[in-house]
């Protein structure tokens, strides 16, 4: 079975999903569709088409296609990221660093459909909410995980095994892994890092500082951040994107390596640089 998961607010009347579709059958293969982003407008999906949860399909399946853009293909890896599944992106989003396929270029799915791929593991991030004694959230990311003031200059400190790195007032800090490099941590000013490669990346938002510098860090590490506001300001913390919860003054969010990874599947069609390089310019 391979699941295919469109962004019905990229994939317009899922066009692009039935194209999929077709190709996949006439191949002798079978698919269900797991539209993402649908819990409030289920009826933006075609009266057609039957869909499915992805979280409970995910366990028959073995590949998933995802049809929209970055964000939508971490969103099905929120819901697979316990069942090692391959994931290939189909690109109609406006970047596309995690997408191997372009709407052009469509039938290479049918490669990794013959498992005519190789497969990137890619690292991942645990992080874990500690207010006091107590854990109150835990979650993991496959792009970053961001502390960020609510339109207020908040202060960080960030520490690596205990040890401070770095302490200022600013808009906040990014830890993101090679994957996520090349997106808020980029235009925090990070380093762009090979996808598979296996790094942790610290990225100040907007320093105050004259110093401030970017970390690229082993994945051995583990970093923590306390965030601390002034006279009522306020801050969160997202995971890949997504708003986890508000930030209360002394907070500390640690972050490490996860022992999940994702697996997204490469037809070799591009490197990572030459779609860093199509993508930057």
């Amino acid at each position: 079975m391979i699941a295919v998961c469109p962004n019905p607010y990229r994939d317009r009347e899922l066009k692009v999903t039935k194209k999929v579709l077709e190709l996949l059958k006439n191949e002798g293969f079978e698919a269900c569709v797991c539209p993402l982003f649908t819990e409030h407008d289920a009826k933006i999906i075609p009266e057609e088409i039957k869909y499915y949860c992805l979280k409970k399909q995910a366990p028959k399946c073995s590949l998933v296609i995802v049809i929209g853009g970055d964000g939508t293909i971490l969103s099905a890896v929120r819901e697979i990221r316990n069942v090692p599944i391959p994931v290939l992106g189909v690109n109609l989003g406006t970047k596309g660093f995690m997408s191997t396929v372009e709407i052009e270029d469509l039938p290479l799915i049918l490669k990794a459909a013959r498992n005519e791929m190789d497969i990137n593991r890619r690292m991942m991030l645990d992080v874990e909410l500690r207010r006091g004694n107590d854990t109150v959230l835990t979650d993991c990311a496959l792009n970053d995980v961001v502390i960020h003031g609510h339109g207020d200059c908040i202060k960080v400190t960030a520490f690596c095994q205990g040890d401070k790195m770095i302490s200022y007032s600013g808009d906040g800090i990014v830890i993101s892994t090679p994957t996520g490099s090349t997106g808020y941590s980029m235009s925090a000013g990070g380093p762009i890092v090979e996808p598979d490669a296996e790094n942790i990346i610290v990225s100040p938002i907007c320093a105050h500082l004259i110093g401030s510098r970017p970390f690229v860090l082993s994945s051995k590490r583990v970093i923590t951040v306390r965030a601390e506001k002034y006279h009522g300001k306020k801050a969160y913390l997202s995971v890949d994107g997504i708003f986890a919860c508000d930030l209360e003054n002394g907070d500390l969010i640690v972050v490490r390596k996860s022992e999940n990874y994702t697996l997204m599947a490469d037809l070799g069609s591009k490197s990572f640089y030459d779609i860093a390089y199509e993508k930057l310019r």
